[in-house]
C-alpha cells in the first residue's frame, strides 16, 4: 500500500535531492508531484517560500526509514565513536563548518556601498532604461543618486517609488553587512528639494504655534518626512514635536511649551 511524504527545499531540485537521500532511492526511481515551486522573493529578503514535493512511497521504504531512525536513536554501546575517524560524514561536517566560517568572513567584508549600488541598479534596470546609480557617503548615511532614465517613473507619486526602493535597499544592506546603515535614494534631487520644503514648512508652522499658543497638526506623512520635521525643530526650546497615531493615519503635531507665548 502506497503512502505519501512531503519534502521541502529552496527549489524543486533541492527538495528532490532531500527525498532521494532520505528514502535511499535514485532520482529516476522517485515518484513525486510538485506541491509548490516556491519563490525566491525579492532579493531573497521578502516573500521567500520553499518548494515542496509530495513523494509516493511504499511500506518497504517506510520500514527502512523507521529502521534507520531506530539505529540513529539507539547507537551500539559496544562500538564507541572514533572522534578522529576519517569517515566521510565527519569530513562533510567539517566542510560545512568551514563553509559557514567562509560565509561569515565574506559577510563581514561586504561593503554596504557596493551592495547598495548592485541592488539598486538591478531594481532601476527593471523599471527604466539608461539609468545609472551613483553614491555619496557621509557620517550619517549613504546617499544613492539615480541619474538618467525616466525620472517620473522612478520617483512615483509623491516620491512613493523612491521610498519603496530606499526601504528595500536599506533592508538588504543591513541584512548582508555588519552594523546599522542609513540609506537615502534620490532621483533628480527630488528628495533633497522635498527636504528643503519640509524644513521651511516646519519653521513657518513653528512660528505660528509660538504666536498663537495653540498646537498645529501636519497631515499624513511618511516616517522619513516626520523625521525631517523633528530634526528641523529639535533645537527650538519654545515648541516640541510629537508623532501621534498609527500606520497611515500617523500625524505630527507641533505643541507650544509652557510659558513660550510671546
Amino acid at each position: 500500500m502506497s503512502q505519501f511524504l512531503e519534502f521541502e527545499g529552496s527549489n524543486i531540485d533541492n527538495a528532490i535531492e532531500k527525498a532521494c537521500l532520505q528514502l535511499n532511492v535514485l532520482k529516476k526511481e522517485l515518484h513525486y508531484t510538485v506541491v509548490s515551486y516556491g519563490s525566491s522573493g525579492i532579493f531573497g529578503l521578502v516573500g521567500v517560500k520553499k518548494a515542496k514535493i509530495r513523494v509516493e512511497v511504499n511500506e518497504v521504504n517506510i520500514a527502512m526509514e523507521d529502521k534507520k531512525a531506530e539505529n540513529l536513536e539507539e547507537p551500539d554501546q559496544g562500538s564507541p565513536v572514533n572522534l578522529f575517524s576519517s569517515d566521510s560524514s565527519v569530513n562533510d561536517n567539517t566542510s560545512l563548518q568551514e563553509n559557514f566560517k567562509d560565509q561569515q568572513e565574506s559577510t563581514k567584508t561586504k561593503d554596504p556601498v557596493e551592495v547598495g549600488i548592485d541592488v539598486l541598479q538591478r531594481i532601476v534596470d527593471s523599471i527604466t532604461q539608461d539609468a545609472k546609480v551613483f553614491s555619496e557617503k557621509d557620517n550619517e548615511r549613504i546617499l544613492f543618486r539615480i541619474k538618467g532614465g525616466k525620472s517620473a517613473i522612478l520617483i512615483g507619486k509623491k516620491g512613493q517609488t523612491l521610498h519603496a526602493m530606499q526601504y528595500l535597499v536599506e533592508k538588504i544592506i543591513n541584512k548582508q553587512c555588519p552594523g546599522r546603515t542609513r540609506v537615502q535614494v534620490d532621483a533628480e534631487d527630488y528628495m533633497e528639494n522635498k527636504k528643503d520644503k519640509l524644513q521651511h514648512l516646519a519653521m513657518r508652522l513653528a512660528e505660528k504655534v509660538k504666536l498663537s499658543g495653540k498646537p498645529v497638526t501636519i497631515g499624513q506623512m511618511t516616517g522619513h518626512d516626520r523625521r525631517i520635521v523633528h530634526l528641523a525643530l529639535r533645537d527650538d526650546n519654545k515648541i516640541r514635536t510629537q508623532s501621534i497615531g498609527e500606520g497611515f493615519v500617523r500625524k505630527l503635531v507641533i505643541f507650544p511649551k509652557k510659558n513660550s507665548k510671546q
